[in-house]
């Protein structure tokens, strides 16, 4: 596992548009310092004959244009973030943030835009020779031709970015993953926390408020150790924890204060839930959009069925592993329990859809596909929440032929034998 202080900079840095522009800044550096070492090897007869003058007025050009552009895509992507607020979730805007694609055209954008300020600041000053300016020229070539291909990237990304089903796709991604993480490795490497803890367990409270975004397996293995004991942990990433209220529990015969910290510390805590290690807010968040197709003032049913039909595919990788060789046996850990997942995913759709026929009909051939596909992790929950949603489908006044459709479908999550289900509404 990575090491926890490296975790916390991958976190703090990943995906941070103003890694990109630095890296790319520095190269606009490098490059005007190049052009004044390399300018020795450029004979003075290339250097007339390549036109060196010219570089001035290339520099000049890209410098104007680049801050213009780099204004403009701002107010583009803002646009993006602000349409995928409002019609998705705001939950969802921070995957469109993190887009790789925005981040490298902006990144470029400004980089060129540096390169051609330094250029012309040098070329002012009177620091490059003749041949300097050939490779001055030479690298402006490049930039242009780097700006060229970002331009055409940025034109074919703009045609879905902070759409609906561009929102949608980024959310599904980042759902399945994290989910398919935890499946592999469901404990985090650790036992499965099963019953009730014992009773001589000791509270470790927590540092700060909010949501855990990582533990630290390895150290919580070594504190064990040490301590010759065992730890419980029941708030995994994902979990809502409040300062001084419990945050793990130990089992041993001695505990020092230092040991208290090093424990505190095993666990990132931020304001916000995220969608790393967290599979069961990649659910929420889908259903939070279809939550919004639904409401009145939406009225969107076919994204909400879309949505169901996206939940299937995350939760249909669902598997359980009856034993997995734990990595930190000493650190006992709860899982994901499949009763939340399905809630998470379902039951907010169930109850704002209560009065679409055919929301509910996806909805119950959703539930059935789960039952059947994955019928040892979610053969109950989904009987659970199918009498559920038919409970609400019922006093929402939906015509007397219509309930019993939906009564149908819900018995078929009840019956041993579902047989192939019909996901077609």
């Amino acid at each position: 596992m990575m090491n926890f202080r490296l975790w916390n900079l991958y976190k703090a840095w990943r995906q941070k548009i103003w890694l990109r522009v630095v890296a790319i800044s520095w190269l606009s550096v490098l490059s005007v310092v190049l052009a004044q070492l390399l300018a020795p090897y450029v004979p003075e007869l290339v250097a007339f004959k390549a036109g060196s003058e010219a570089v001035s007025q290339i520099l000049e050009i890209l410098a104007s244009s680049m801050l213009a552009v780099t204004t403009f895509s701002l107010s583009i992507a803002v646009t993006g973030f602000g349409t995928a607020a409002a019609t998705a979730t705001p939950r969802a805007t921070a995957l469109l943030q993190e887009d790789t694609t925005t981040q490298n055209v902006l990144a470029t954008f400004i980089g060129a835009f540096l390169f051609s300020l330094l250029g012309l600041i040098a070329l002012n000053a009177q620091l490059y020779s003749p041949s300097g300016k050939v490779v001055l020229y030479l690298f402006t070539i490049a930039v242009v031709l780097l700006v060229v291909i970002a331009l055409i990237r940025w034109i074919g990304h703009l045609m879905s970015f902070g759409r609906m089903d561009d929102t949608l796709d980024r959310v599904e991604t980042a759902a399945r993953d994290a989910l398919a993480a935890r499946m592999a490795n469901p404990y985090l490497g650790g036992r499965a926390l099963t019953g009730t803890l014992p009773a001589d367990c000791i509270e470790i409270p927590s540092l700060a408020t909010g949501y855990i975004e990582h533990v630290d397996m390895a150290a919580l293995q070594a504190i064990a150790e040490a301590l010759e004991g065992e730890i419980y942990v029941v708030n995994i990433p994902g979990s809502f924890v409040v300062e001084r209220g419990p945050i793990v529990y130990l089992r041993a015969k001695g505990l020092s204060d230092e040991d208290t910290l090093r424990l505190q510390q095993a666990f990132a805590i931020g304001p916000q839930r995220s969608f790393d290690d967290d599979p069961r807010f990649g659910l929420i968040v889908l259903s939070e959009i279809a939550s919004r197709a639904l409401s009145p003032a939406v009225n969107d049913p076919g994204t909400a069925i879309s949505v169901l039909g996206r939940l299937v595919r995350i939760l249909v990788e669902w598997n359980t592993r009856a034993s997995v060789e734990p990595d930190y046996p000493l650190v006992h850990i709860s899982p994901i329990k499949p009763q939340e997942a399905i809630e998470d995913a379902f039951r907010p759709i169930a109850r704002d859809g209560a009065a679409m026929i055919e929301v509910q009909v996806r909805l119950q051939k959703a539930l059935a596909a789960l039952r059947q596909s994955v019928p040892e992790a979610f053969k109950a929950p989904c009987t659970n929440v199918a009498a559920y949603a038919l409970s609400l489908a019922t006093g929402a006044s939906l015509p007397e032929t219509e309930i019993a459709l939906l009564r149908d479908l819900s018995q078929a999550n009840t019956s041993p034998h579902t047989g192939g289900a019909d996901m077609s509404v």
